[in-house]
């Protein structure tokens, strides 16, 4: 369990560095101009997640075979590979290529949180080892945002070039990924789990989950779903874009420096995100489901929305719309969870998981290329822009449900 819960840590903190990263790598080793960069950065998001889409289950099935630790730890390995090939890369095919390779690894990395958990903990402490399992995603984002994304200016504090201190950083991350790959196939139970029954194909799977968006809550969550991963990779890829060119242009300060500021930013939002959690997971108890997807969503409404009048993202206005983006991040997570799981019939609760996580994968897709267009194109805070109108057009919908009794699921308390 203790090498589960390093691989939680490190699993977001890698997933976060490379987005946050990657502006220092477009602004002063590739030289790309500002405005193309929305773009590329949105255009890298989509074929990263589209990897992702079309090899979650084949990891899935080949840990079935050759065991959950050996997947893990090559995951980790394609992770380190990966960020190793973005230190080396000096043009857009190569960084392609390296997301590509990074992606096929996060993705098995992800799968195998999944199915570790239900491996590992037992019925009578699984919300414990779930929240616990949250808390170590928050402090692995943390990291990245305040440690992490100083490395490039910390070597070039040092005398490097920007060539030399990219190669630094991502060579540094390479040695690190490489000894929780080691850890992983160190730490983690060998031999191959019991399959205790096959699963349905996978055209019945999605057929039966997309046939149950008929019940108004299950499309809710769906929909919800769509705006929470969205929002991951709005700020994840967005922000520090725009607190680079913003930095270097406005502030005369190097893509390093303001990526560097910019994580100390970002890291409130994840502490917001963290310190909340609990919030949220009480609501969803006390209140019902979708009423408390409701309020996650309309703080989201807020807080994206707000972008639309902030000129700088070092601003006080904007740590104020992290903070609110960083609670309905976390808060949109866990009650559109919370709903699906209540909602899903025992029969179909694959089939209805799996169209939920494919409504988030779209939503990602959706936020890297019109978010990429809108930040070339209009504004930088665009993106934001754009999934808070997206959060007030499913909190509306939330709320329409909320007054027809017969759409709405029970409290937990008498469910």
């Amino acid at each position: 369990m203790l090498t589960f819960y390093l691989s939680c840590y490190a699993a977001i903190m890698l997933a976060t560095f490379i987005p946050q990263t990657q502006p220092f790598l477009l602004n002063e080793v590739l030289q790309l101009e500002t405005s193309r960069q929305g773009v590329v950065s949105g255009n890298l998001n989509f074929w990263g997640e589209i990897v992702i889409i079309a090899t979650v289950g084949l990891w899935g099935s080949l840990s079935d075979r050759i065991g959950r630790r050996w997947v893990t730890g090559l995951g980790f390995v394609l992770i380190a590979a990966g960020i190793f090939l973005y230190g080396l890369t000096r043009d857009l095919n190569g960084l392609l290529f390296a997301r590509i390779i990074y992606s096929a690894g996060i993705a098995a990395v992800s799968t195998m949180l999944i199915t570790l958990m239900a491996d590992y903990a037992s019925d009578s402490s699984r919300g414990k080892a779930t929240g616990l399992l949250g808390v170590m995603n928050g402090l692995g984002a943390m990291t990245a945002a305040l440690f992490l994304l100083r490395l490039p200016a910390m070597y070039q504090g040092q005398g490097m070039n920007a060539e030399q201190a990219a190669w630094a950083t991502y060579t540094t991350m390479t040695v690190i990924v490489a000894l929780i790959a080691a850890a992983m196939f160190l730490g983690l139970k060998g031999g191959v789990a019991k399959r205790l029954e096959a699963s349905p194909p996978l055209l019945r799977q999605l057929r039966e989950g997309v046939g149950e968006a008929r019940r108004p809550v299950i499309a809710l969550a769906y929909a919800a779903s769509f705006v929470a991963r969205g929002n991951l990779a709005v700020v994840g890829t967005f922000y520090t874009l725009w607190a680079s060119i913003y930095g270097a242009s406005v502030l005369g300060m190097t893509s390093a420096e303001a990526v560097s500021k910019g994580g100390g930013l970002l890291a409130i939002s994840y502490g917001a995100s963290l310190l909340s959690a609990p919030l949220f997971g009480i609501m969803s108890d006390r209140l019902r489901r979708v009423s408390a997807l409701a309020i996650s969503l309309a703080i989201g409404a807020v807080g994206y929305g707000s972008t639309w009048f902030l000129d700088s993202p070092f601003s006080g206005a904007a740590i104020v719309c992290l903070v609110l983006i960083g609670m309905a991040e976390v808060g949109c997570i866990i009650t559109s969870g919370v709903l699906i799981a209540e909602q899903a019939p025992d029969r179909l609760r694959g089939s209805v998981v799996g169209i939920f996580t494919l409504a988030g994968a779209v939503g990602i897709l959706i936020a890297s290329v019109v978010g990429g267009y809108l930040f070339d194109h209009w504004l930088n805070t665009g993106p934001f822009v754009f999934f808070g109108l997206v959060a007030a057009l499913v909190c509306a919908w939330a709320l329409v449900l909320r007054l027809q009794p017969e759409a709405q699921p029970a409290p937990a308390a008498t469910a």
